[in-house]
């Protein structure tokens, strides 16, 4: 059976920038990879951040961007108004849930605990068999090393099994992890 086209891919990653600097130049190589394979982006709709850098990022080269914002984040000023598509939901569940409709694929970025909740659920939702798309992490100078080796550890201690971690996809290049996107 021939797998899904990738034609929209969700990116997951801080409101913050973080302290390597690799992390904010990262986005625009993987903008290139969205643009050279006809990816589109859906994100949180801020324009903070990692977030923000991959948006503009994105528009600078042309591409589609989607952006999924509650109204909360909308009042405190936090939202990206030069978006392709901005849509404003209630509520932090609203939002991933219209995430999750709207994407082929989940990719994770360096970020904080709204970005690993955000892993966490689209993950969880893989192994439970709620969707079959592809969710990868970006592992940026070993940035996820330490989650890594906690989910080798929960499948070690037989909390987790290890065919659904082997479902994980981890690379630590953008251009290898859109290509096994593209492939699964």
């Amino acid at each position: 059976m021939k797998p899904a086209p990738i034609n929209k891919v969700a990116v997951f990653c801080g409101s913050a920038t973080g302290k390597d600097p690799a992390f904010s130049s990262v986005c625009a190589e993987l903008v290139l990879n969205f643009r050279i394979n006809g990816i589109s982006l859906v994100y949180g709709g801020g324009n903070v951040g990692l977030m923000g850098i991959l948006a503009d990022e994105m528009l600078k080269q042309g591409g589609e961007v989607i952006g999924v914002i509650p109204q909360k984040l909308v009042d405190i000023e936090v939202a990206h108004h030069g978006l392709t598509h901005l849509h404003i939901v209630k509520d932090m569940h609203e939002r991933k849930a219209l995430i999750a409709k709207l994407s082929d694929a989940f990719i994770v970025l360096p970020g904080g605990i709204g970005t690993m909740e955000e892993f966490f659920e689209m993950y969880t939702w893989l192994q439970l068999g709620y969707h079959k798309k592809p969710v990868a992490l970006l592992n940026l100078n070993g940035f996820y090393n330490m989650l890594i080796g906690f989910l080798e550890h929960i499948v070690q201690q037989g909390f987790f099994q290890k065919d659904s971690l082997a479902q994980l996809i981890i690379e630590d290049h953008p251009k290898n992890l859109v290509d096994r996107i593209i492939k699964s």
